[in-house]
């Protein structure tokens, strides 16, 4: 979740000058599921504004038509809609295509999508105001199509090299 108000993050300024960072209180935010290609470096977000395990199914679809050859991995956090009893009958009927990945518990640091998010926020969110949940939205979209440009910048930033 991208949260509508905005952290402060290290940041320079003229001595006696503090930069004030605007908030209105509230608690929103834009909810993301996202996959990050280790293979070619490429993005790919949804925003939704609940998820749950019907959203998780329809994002794992959304990922199957994207990929339609191949056998995916993906690699997962603990989250309970990961391992939703909902989920079975479609992991079963696509368990030659799909296999589902689950870190250990408390192992972010373990999951490259993590470090994209940080990214994401550290480049828009921190020492920065938005006045609507929409404009956090346009600037999140902004920024997934701009590094989607660059793939091997994404690879070198949040891809482990053997």
């Amino acid at each position: 979740m991208i949260r509508d108000y905005q952290a402060i993050q290290k940041t320079w300024f003229k001595k006696g000058q503090q930069r004030k960072i605007p908030t209105y209180g509230k608690n929103a935010g834009v909810k993301l599921i996202g996959i990050l290609d280790y293979g070619t470096g490429k993005v790919y977000c949804e925003e939704h504004e609940r998820y749950d395990a019907v959203v998780f199914e329809r994002f794992l679809k959304c990922i199957l038509e994207q990929y339609p050859t191949g056998k995916i991995v993906m690699i997962l956090d603990n989250a309970r809609i990961h391992h939703a009893k909902l989920l079975e009958p479609f992991l079963y009927e696509n368990k030659n295509r799909l296999e589902l990945v689950f870190l250990p518990p408390y192992s972010p640091e373990l999951n490259l999508i993590e470090g994209l998010w940080g990214w994401l926020k550290s480049r828009i969110i921190n020492n920065a105001f938005y006045p609507t949940l929409s404009r956090v939205s346009e600037a999140v979209q902004r920024f997934i199509t701009h590094i989607n440009k660059t793939p091997t910048e994404i690879i070198d930033r949040l891809c482990i090299k053997m």
